[in-house]
């Protein structure tokens, strides 16, 4: 079983996400914000009223390398 660390720091609209694969950030309010992963994948989510939200990678760095 591996282990999980996850530690927000809110700074304003700004906030610091800290885990054990790095440091991600994200920008906005409850219902609409831009984050980046610790490994570079970028994404805007909205959240709907009723529970729906919807989440779109954005950029070009993909998840996978193709050599």
């Amino acid at each position: 079983m591996g282990w999980h660390y996850r530690k927000s720091i809110k700074l304003g609209p700004f906030r610091l996400n800290l885990s054990r694969h790095g440091i991600g950030q994200s920008f906005g309010n409850r219902r609409f914000h831009v984050s980046r992963t610790p490994d570079g994948r970028a994404y805007v989510t909205v959240n709907l009223p009723g529970g729906l939200h919807v989440s779109k990678a954005i950029g070009k760095r993909s998840r996978y390398h193709r050599h």
